[in-house]
């Protein structure tokens, strides 16, 4: 054998190639590890820190808006959801026209609820303000259960879209606000899907369903939590609009 060639020594090249397959495997398992772990920490830091910040909104809110929505009947719950279910101010039966008394309502609060939501703090974390429409499982006497859901759909849908109608053509909101609405409105008729009782909770057989309750429309905060932890499950990063 010539001496310029070199005989190599196929068990060891077996041990050293396998040895650095070994150790490549064993770097990627581990970075999968921490990138794991971090999105499982992500994934609960979350949750905690829009809950923090929903729960420091609300005060603001309450304290702001609690003399006012009491004045007409109105009510905010700590997930920032606010219920106008006093039938002395909303539609009339059948109706969709809003009263005058339901306006001023929300001259009054919708201002002030609007602008505490966008301040720098939360308004990123916001993706949706809806407006739901809800009614009782009742319409005109011998309709069947099918029809009167079909016509208090519309009904719903109605109500919801003249009371977003309102605010976006009233004077007491400034260009930028009506231009930021018009990305996060929502209007949305519920039909009877969600009645409620005299106490306010879910009607089901020990709750009757109370028709004043369940008519109402319902100012509801979206944010974008479940989109980011989401993003986090599927290791994907979705911007917001």
């Amino acid at each position: 054998m010539p001496p310029f060639i070199r005989q190599k020594n196929s068990a060891t090249d077996h041990w050293i190639s396998l040895s650095d397959i070994m150790t490549a495997l064993m770097m990627v398992f581990l970075l999968i590890s921490i990138i794991y772990m971090i999105r499982v920490k992500e994934s609960v830091d979350i949750p905690r820190i829009f809950k923090a910040d929903e729960q420091q909104l609300y005060t603001q809110l309450d304290k702001k808006l609690n003399v006012t929505l009491k004045r007409w009947g109105a009510t905010l719950s700590p997930d920032l959801t606010v219920r106008f279910s006093n039938e002395d101010i909303l539609f009339k039966a059948g109706s969709a026209e809003m009263s005058t008394q339901f306006k001023q309502a929300l001259n009054e609060y919708f201002p002030a609820y609007l602008r505490s939501i966008m301040q720098d703090k939360y308004i990123e974390n916001i993706k949706e303000i809806r407006i739901e429409g809800h009614t009782s499982s009742f319409w005109a006497q011998g309709t069947n259960d099918e029809v009167a859901y079909l016509n208090n759909m519309q009904l719903s849908q109605q109500r919801a879209q003249n009371t977003l109608i309102y605010l976006l053509q009233s004077s007491l909101l400034t260009a930028s606000e009506k231009q930021w609405l018009k990305k996060k409105f929502r209007a949305i008729g519920y039909s009877s899907a969600l009645t409620l009782g005299k106490n306010g909770q879910p009607s089901s057989t020990s709750n009757p369903e109370s028709p004043s309750a369940s008519q109402r429309v319902e100012f509801r905060v979206v944010t974008t939590a479940e989109d980011k932890i989401r993003a986090v499950a599927y290791g994907v990063k979705h911007g917001t609009d």
